[in-house]
């Protein structure tokens, strides 16, 4: 066993030789995308290289003479060639780049992301009528980011700052790297299951594009489309606009102003309540002024001064009309039954009964009225009808009338 004990120089100095001095690591070709890309004026040119898995530490030392371009940017899809190496001082693993040329003008997470932006756009996705509305006053906010970031810390003071009375409920999450776009959809979808919550924030503080990029996923974007309360999307940037930008109901270029444009400051409301209040009570004394005119006006009126007058010419009115209904009700009543008796006496007349007491009868035969003798014949059973009863007999003859 070897018992000697190396000093930290030492050791980076072995890895960084060894490194070195690998045939496989000492000129070799690397592709990726850029990140973190930073132009010193010392002339150098820092940067990671990255894929969908891992990154790595680039730096061309004294870019311009290597004839290396100086408008590299993020997202750019390059290929490199270099060699593996060691920064003793700070034990950093780096590629030394010699040469870079682009692959293409953008990487292939932002081709990703364009791709997603394009079937967002064309799935309505992003379309305002999809915006739902913040509400006036939010009492309960839910708040989706890092539990111990300066985001939070920035929405709770600047919330508290303008309404102290509201309530912020807050969901730490990771908001970057592994797992982050998972715990940012399950606190998204935990603070709409809340009755009380109001409205959610979901967002971080700034950082590099990759700190960032959790807010640019599928993922991500639709639980901000799905959500049923309003959601703002609230990352740290300003330049570019994230996916969650385009589906959240409203976007906020800071956390801080997420919390400003949410949460109405309480002294304005305040004022507002005042203000209101001065200008109902002015429409109150308005209004009272002019009832209490048009109330003098009345009161000094003809009608008013004489009412007692007035209504006891009414009565006296209603009196006389009364009187004349009555007498045209009994007129009306008389002419009626007169009427009725003229046509009681018409119908009596022309009743059969009546006819028979002045002495004429009805003669039929097998219930038939006979009108003529003619209709008559020898042997025919007769009935004839009296006004007080009626008598059978038999025809024995028939003569003609003389």
């Amino acid at each position: 066993m070897n018992d000697r004990i190396y000093t930290v120089s030492e050791v980076n100095k072995l890895v960084k030789d060894t490194l070195e001095e690998n045939p496989l690591l000492s000129n070799f070709f690397l592709k990726g995308e850029m990140s973190g890309v930073s132009y010193y004026k010392s002339g150098h040119l820092y940067f990671n290289l990255k894929d969908k898995k891992a990154s790595v530490k680039c730096v061309a030392f004294n870019y311009r003479y290597k004839k290396i371009s100086a408008d590299l940017k993020e997202g750019d899809l390059i290929k490199l060639f270099g060699k593996a190496s060691l920064y003793e001082a700070g034990g950093q693993y780096q590629i030394l780049v010699s040469h870079i040329e682009k692959e293409d003008k953008i990487g292939m997470l932002y081709q990703e992301l364009e791709n997603l932006k394009k079937e967002f756009l064309e799935k309505g996705y992003f379309d305002t009528g999809h915006k739902k509305t913040l509400p006036e006053l939010p009492m309960s906010i839910g708040v989706v980011t890092s539990g111990t970031g300066a985001a939070v810390k920035d929405i709770i003071n600047t919330a508290k700052s303008r309404y102290p009375n509201v309530n912020i409920y807050v969901y730490p999450a990771k908001v970057q790297g592994e797992g982050s776009v998972e715990e940012i959809v399950k606190g998204i979808e935990a603070l709409n299951r809340l009755e009380y919550i109001d409205v959610i924030i979901a967002g971080r503080g700034g950082g590099s594009i990759e700190d960032l990029w959790s807010f640019n996923t599928r993922e991500v974007a639709m639980a901000f489309y799905r959500s049923k309360k309003p959601i703002v999307s609230a990352v740290g940037h300003e330049i570019d606009f994230l996916l969650s930008d385009f589906v959240a109901d409203f976007r906020a270029s800071t956390p801080t102003h997420a919390a400003e444009i949410i949460v109405p400051e309480k002294k304005k409301l305040q004022n507002i309540i005042q203000d209101r209040g001065r200008m109902l009570k002015n429409l109150f004394g308005k209004n009272f002024e002019r009832c209490r005119s048009e109330l003098e006006k009345r009161r000094s009126s003809h009608c008013i001064r004489n009412f007692s007058s007035l209504v006891s010419e009414k009565g006296n009115m209603v009196l006389d009309k009364e009187d004349s209904l009555k007498r045209n009700y009994q007129n009306l009543l008389k002419f009626k039954k007169h009427q009725l008796e003229v046509r009681q006496g018409k119908l009596a007349s022309l009743n059969p009964m009546e006819v028979l007491k002045r002495g004429y009868t009805i003669t039929m035969v097998n219930g038939e009225v006979m009108k003529s003798s003619k209709a008559l014949s020898v042997g025919d059973r007769m009935e004839t009808v009296f006004h007080d009863g009626k008598v059978e007999s038999i025809v024995k003859e028939i003569g003609d009338e003389k």
